[in-house]
């Protein structure tokens, strides 16, 4: 699988795009905003898009998945159910932060602890993750070693959990319980900053490390 990533939005959000290699199927996950920059990132990989993916509802993750889903005719899958009351407050939270105006809306499939989706012939496991947010989700490639974790994690430094329905003893074990099994050698794409693997935020951060 092909890995892009497109930082996005005031706020430098990681936006990542998914091609199979072997179908040039694409998915883009986490489309906060920017558009055109994102569709110039699959371009350069040279991808089709066929789906989104959420990892959950903040606005510089979502904001722009239903145009984007609306401009390619493709379905929106993800966040967690729990992610609802988010994306509801998708026009207030635009306009207040500046990003213009994003409507509500609910994702074509929701997801849960255990799914699959697949990109193509890839195929990524689900795992719900709360506490930055309740129905925040992470994707991961078995194959490639690969997740895509949202604000859970981050190279030395883990999400917030200061927002809304935030908790962070669930984040904590979110991480050590859901992530940490995946394997030392698994490369994480966060929703902010430079990429890292489980196993060098288990020796060095300082909120998880071991």
């Amino acid at each position: 699988m092909k890995l892009g990533i497109v930082p996005v939005t005031p706020f430098e959000q990681n936006c990542s795009i998914l091609v199979c290699q072997e179908t040039g199927d694409a998915a883009v996950v986490d489309p906060g905003g920017d558009i055109d920059k994102i569709l110039d990132g699959v371009k350069q990989l040279g991808g089709t898009v066929k789906k989104i993916l959420l990892t959950h509802g903040h606005l510089d993750h979502c904001a722009a998945a239903k145009d984007l889903s609306e401009q390619l005719g493709v379905p929106i899958e993800g966040p967690q159910i729990e992610e609802q009351f988010w994306l509801d407050q998708l026009p207030e939270q635009t306009v207040r932060f500046g990003f213009g105006h994003a409507k509500a809306f609910a994702p074509t499939r929701w997801l849960e602890d255990g799914d699959h989706v697949q990109v193509g012939n890839v195929g990524l496991e689900v795992l719900h993750c709360p506490g930055h947010t309740p129905g925040h989700v992470v994707f991961f490639d078995k194959e490639d070693r690969l997740a895509l974790v949202g604000d859970v994690l981050f190279a030395g430094s883990i999400g917030r959990t200061d927002f809304p329905r935030g908790n962070h003893a669930d984040l904590i074990n979110a991480i050590k319980t859901k992530l940490w099994p995946l394997g030392d050698d698994v490369q994480f794409v966060p929703g902010h900053g430079p990429m890292s693997t489980f196993g060098k935020e288990r020796q060095t951060n300082p909120y998880v490390g071991d």
